[in-house]
């Protein structure tokens, strides 16, 4: 089954929706109805889902959604969607001017209750029922009374979304060590998990975190994009500790250069010497 994918705002999650018989491209935006309401959306992707499994209805195919900690939960009912957005749909929406003083009202309320939260955005659902504001803290915010108190301003339907520090970097933007800007803001539909393991394959861990992590103090989404390569090239090495033979001489793999697709194989000592020797070994030179 084939599925777009949708996005509301540059922080939320990736939901996926049944086209129908309509034609998109991504960067259309398209109106949907969720389990919260009607939103305006925007496809940033294509999806093919396994068939419905039998017994199911045609058009009710079950999709699981993730969880932040990775979990399953429940699986829900891939909905379609209901049009594409016209010029009138786009129009409904809140402007930037409009945005701004909703970010402000809210920041001016937080700072009345003194809660330790940075707000970052604000969205307004497309049938003006609810407002979500993201925020960023450092642990748990007991913001109920936060929460009262701007429904009473806004007359809205409240909703309080805790991000990461890396969502708030996609959503404003910057420039990384390369130069350029941030590759989350300009095209990573999402944000994947990057690991030490990445930097350790591609042999930069020694560099140190501070100059293997972004703006946003995690590391670098472009530690991702050659890890297959990486990956590759590092299986087609001897592993380390691996005893080989070079030129008749016995000796041991304690260190790998993947990119050269070299070894350094240690040799013991020869003719009394005290010392091992350490020799770099092409894996593509010619055997003599």
């Amino acid at each position: 089954m084939k599925t777009i994918q949708i996005q509301f705002t540059p922080w939320d999650k990736i939901y996926n929706f049944d086209p129908g018989d309509s034609f998109l491209l991504i960067g259309d935006y398209v109106v949907v109805k969720t389990e919260l309401g009607v939103e305006i959306g925007k496809v940033i992707g294509f999806k093919d889902l396994p068939a419905c499994p039998a017994g199911k209805p045609a058009g009710r195919q079950a999709d699981r959604e993730e969880s932040s900690a990775g979990e399953e939960s429940e699986i829900k009912e891939i909905k379609p969607i209901l049009r594409k957005a016209t010029t009138v749909d786009m129009e409904k929406m809140p402007d930037e001017k409009q945005k701004m003083k909703t970010i402000e009202d809210c920041r001016k309320i937080i700072v009345k209750y003194n809660l330790s939260m940075k707000l970052v955005d604000a969205h307004h659902s497309f049938d003006g029922s609810r407002i979500t504001f993201a925020f960023i803290a450092d642990g748990r915010v007991d913001f109920r009374e936060l929460v009262k108190d701007l429904t009473r301003h806004f007359s809205r339907t409240i909703r309080l979304q805790q991000i990461g520090i890396r969502d708030e970097a996609k959503l404003m933007g910057d420039f990384g060590h390369c130069g350029c800007s941030l590759c989350c803001k300009r095209f990573l539909p999402g944000l994947s998990s990057i690991t030490s393991e990445m930097a350790e394959i591609q042999q930069i861990a020694h560099r140190g975190s501070e100059r293997l992590s972004g703006i946003c103090g995690r590391l670098m989404c472009c530690l991702a994009y050659e890890q297959n390569g990486y990956k590759c090239s590092a299986e087609k090495l001897p592993p380390i500790g691996a005893k080989v033979n070079v030129d008749g001489k016995r000796g041991i793999v304690v260190g790998h250069h993947v990119l050269k697709q070299s070894v350094d194989v240690e040799f013991a000592p020869e003719n009394g010497s005290d010392g091992r020797t350490v020799v770099e070994v092409d894996l593509n030179r010619k055997k003599k």
